[in-house]
């Protein structure tokens, strides 16, 4: 195959990928970008139809590529396209889905983790995401302060399923574990219960995201064992990217 007939089968080649459509010895005039005619156009094309790299489906049609002309492109003669930069483009978007999705899912099992490790629930807000997961609770409805106090019960439920996120949002940065004890916090429905609460960052290349890590219980918790288990989880959470 001489120079001119590879130029030929890439401009077919590239055109029939495009619309899916026989391609004609007229396009060809206009896109392959040679001073030929239009005899010689189609004589170059029989002699591609001749050595296998072309198939003519019907006798007023144009050429497709066949299997052999296919190989012959990708082997010898397929350069980056105009639709290189469209493709970067669209992995870079999914790209940093996939980064999202992966930070998401840690943190889900980080809590996850936590929870079994814990009598109380425990919460995680999502990256990328303004709102909090949380695993547990009726762990901690079963504590007795919680059986004996619907009220209680009730304002647990209405905080995690609406404004922990935003109170997590006025937490001051701290790589240390933090305690909200009772009247301290700013949950005034859940003031007998208390907040163990440590933040986190998972990701890496310029990528990072942070978020905050916790527990939520009744005042009476075991704060040294929940201290532990959460460092421990919060550490195998940032170890993890």
């Amino acid at each position: 195959m001489n120079e001119r007939q590879g130029r030929l089968l890439v401009t077919i080649i590239d055109q029939f990928i495009e619309t899916a459509m026989p391609v004609g010895s007229g396009h060809l005039l206009e896109a392959a970008g040679l001073a030929l005619s239009a005899a010689t156009i189609r004589h170059e094309m029989s002699l591609l139809e001749d050595e296998g790299f072309l198939l003519q489906p019907h006798i007023s049609a144009g050429r497709i590529p066949t299997a052999e002309g296919y190989r012959v492109y990708v082997k010898e003669f397929m350069q980056p396209t105009v639709y290189e930069r469209r493709v970067r483009q669209r992995f870079e978007t999914l790209k940093a889905q996939y980064y999202q999705r992966k930070d998401q899912e840690r943190a889900y099992e980080a809590v996850a983790l936590l929870a079994q490790m814990i009598p109380n629930v425990a919460f995680a807000t999502v990256p990328h995401k303004h709102r909090v997961y949380y695993m547990g609770l009726a762990n901690v409805l079963r504590q007795p302060e919680f059986r004996t106090d619907p009220l209680l019960a009730s304002g647990v439920v209405e905080v995690l399923e609406g404004r922990l996120a935003d109170v997590l949002d006025q937490i001051p940065p701290d790589e240390r574990v933090q305690y909200y004890i009772g009247d301290e916090h700013l949950l005034p429905q859940i003031q007998s219960c208390s907040l163990v609460v440590t933040r986190y960052t998972i990701g890496e290349g310029g990528r990072e995201s942070e978020g905050m890590i916790g527990i939520l219980g009744p005042m009476r918790m075991d704060y040294a064992y929940n201290t532990v288990a959460l460092e421990l989880v919060a550490d195998l959470l940032c170890a993890s990217t």
